[in-house]
């Protein structure tokens, strides 16, 4: 039991920091339940009042009964219990949004934190799963684990006392039974349900893993005719999914049936023991029937509680995962700034990367110095790491052995600040988000004016392009810039890349996808951004010296190793 609240902490402790906002949700629950039993129970007396007066006059006894204040009590508790159900419901839905998005923010900055090591050791499906599907589960503390079972509680306590006022010994007895099905229900139900619950959460992300690679390798499923076999991996998983969702299902079912059964008997009890105090004639008949329909009320703030506990196992289950990588703090950075002066020398000392689990270094043994303000290219075909040294030299990846000093201080020290403001890079992979075309540019600069963002897009030639759309600027570029080519995506990001204003800048492959007109174009317009600036061009083989103006040093990396080419 410590060991999940050790797990769970981190969370609760991240939902603390809106303790206001969850106090409040949960008065606003708790005056919602007061307000529908005060209606029913008020109700029940005034009706039965109602008819026991009747019943007098008609038998020609005097009797006389306030319909005002009771009458005004009823409409002010329906009124009230109408107005906090909605109010209730707009506020706590507002609160798990936004705690939702708390935990987003956490997960997608630790993640920000983490090496390009670490992000390729797991698949892109499974971080977007752990960052929406697990996330999403956590809503369950607040919504379900932690507003009902307190909001009953203190229902519960409330309750017995009004009720104390008349039957103390009614009162008694709804507070024993009703505390004792409290605990059964939340403690209980947990323990219960935990093992089958957690497993849901595996068995989701197994079966959403092999969905994933039943769609994305089709190709090489079909050459290898392994399709119905993996098709029939798929059904098994699902089929054991299915299985144990219907087990934690009948669980809950029959844990709501023991609540029903166990209030249904507390409200036999209630009437029984309240009738023989009316036969002492201790107390009035709407007395006890307001006791006996608080009593069948008080059911319903019981009724979430079964369902919501034998799902903490699934609450506990993305929580762990969540903590897999959240639980390690990130590496300890250097409080070291680059100097302002522009461009940097860069300085590779025996250089290595050997990656986990392969056998051949990516990297190996490599020296070379680049001074402040000059170009580079570095040549070599698919897989000779040029994408890795890439990583190593703005410092998403640490080197095994060795060491890469930038403006003097070691590249994996720096601060992320410090690799955003100092460092650009262009990488194979572009990144657009689903927003217009001035919305992904102004990712690099917030504050770029409209007259900024079309002279970048002239230096990367799609000025002319864009004024021809309907909506300019404001265009949409799609998921992933799936309404972009993709030369005209790649364009985007360099562009993009052109409104910082950086001292070192890495450019891998920045002509692909690009006719020899426009790269020629592209070309001379990085020949005046870079000036000053460090730069290193990473490409596949150099098939004009056109296209890589200033460049006066030429490595060529081949196996993880680099030999020198060319020196000016």
């Amino acid at each position: 039991m410590s060991s999940i609240f050790r797990d769970f902490l981190p969370w609760l402790q991240l939902l603390v920091r809106r303790r206001q906002r969850f106090l409040v949700g949960a008065l606003l629950v708790w005056v919602t339940l007061i307000a529908g039993l005060a209606l029913l129970g008020l109700s029940g007396w005034f009706i039965t009042a109602s008819a026991l007066a009747g019943i007098a006059l008609a038998m020609g006894m005097p009797a006389r009964l306030d319909v005002y204040v009771p009458g005004g009590g009823i409409r002010f508790f329906a009124l009230a219990r109408t107005i906090a159900r909605y109010i209730e419901r707009l506020y706590n839905h507002n609160t798990v949004l936004t705690l939702l998005a708390d935990l987003r923010y956490r997960v997608f900055g630790y993640l920000t934190r983490l090496d390009d090591a670490r992000l390729h050791g797991k698949r892109a499906s499974d971080w977007l799963s752990r960052l929406t599907a697990d996330i999403d589960t956590l809503d369950n503390l607040y919504l379900r684990l932690l507003v009902p079972p307190l909001v009953t509680l203190l229902g519960v306590v409330a309750v017995s006392l009004f009720v104390a006022i008349w039957l103390p010994s009614v009162a008694l007895l709804m507070a024993v039974t009703l505390g004792l099905l409290w605990l059964l229900v939340t403690l209980f139900a947990a323990t219960w349900g935990f093992s089958q619950s957690y497993q849901q959460v595996v068995d989701q992300q197994s079966l959403r893993r092999l969905v994933v690679d039943q769609v994305q390798a089709s190709a090489e499923l079909m050459s290898y005719q392994t399709t119905q076999w993996h098709r029939m991996l798929i059904a098994t998983q699902e089929q054991q999914a299915f299985g144990n969702q219907r087990r934690l299902g009948r669980k809950a079912a029959l844990l709501n049936c023991l609540v029903s059964a166990v209030s249904g008997l507390m409200v036999l009890a209630v009437l029984w023991l309240a009738s023989v105090i009316f036969s002492q004639q201790l107390v009035t008949g709407p007395i006890v029937v307001m006791a006996v329909l608080i009593a069948l009320g008080v059911n319903e703030a019981f009724l979430t509680l079964p369902a919501s506990f034998v799902k903490l196992g699934a609450s506990y289950a993305a929580v762990r995962r969540l903590n897999e990588f959240t639980g390690d703090p990130p590496s300890a950075v250097s409080a070291v700034t680059l100097p302002n002066d522009v461009g940097l020398t860069i300085q590779a000392n025996q250089l290595s990367l050997h990656y986990a689990q392969t056998l051949e270094p990516a990297l190996s043994r490599i020296d070379f110095q680049l001074p402040a303000g000059k170009r580079a290219v570095i040549t070599g075909n698919s897989g000779a790491g040029k994408s890795s040294l890439a990583s190593v030299l703005v410092g998403r990846l640490r080197a095994t052995q060795g060491e890469v000093m930038v403006g003097g201080v070691p590249a994996w020290q720096l601060s992320e600040e410090s690799r955003a403001k100092h460092f650009a890079i262009l990488t194979q992979q572009v990144d657009l988000f689903d927003a217009s075309l001035a919305e992904n540019l102004r990712i690099a600069s917030p504050a770029a004016s409209d007259n900024m963002l079309w002279d970048v897009l002239s230096d990367v030639v799609l000025d002319s392009w864009v004024e021809q759309l309907p909506k300019g600027l404001a265009t949409a570029v799609g998921e992933k810039g799936q309404q972009l080519s993709g030369g005209q995506g790649r364009r985007l990001a360099l562009a993009r890349l052109m409104l910082c204003n950086p001292q070192l800048v890495i450019l891998d492959e920045p002509f692909a996808g690009v006719d020899a007109k426009t790269a020629q174009h592209v070309a001379a317009s990085l020949d005046k951004w870079l000036v000053n600036r460090t730069a290193i061009f990473f490409v596949h083989q150099i098939s004009s010296l056109n296209l890589l103006p200033g460049v006066e040093y030429h490595w060529d990396l081949d196996a993880g190793k680099l030999s020198q080419c060319l020196s000016e």
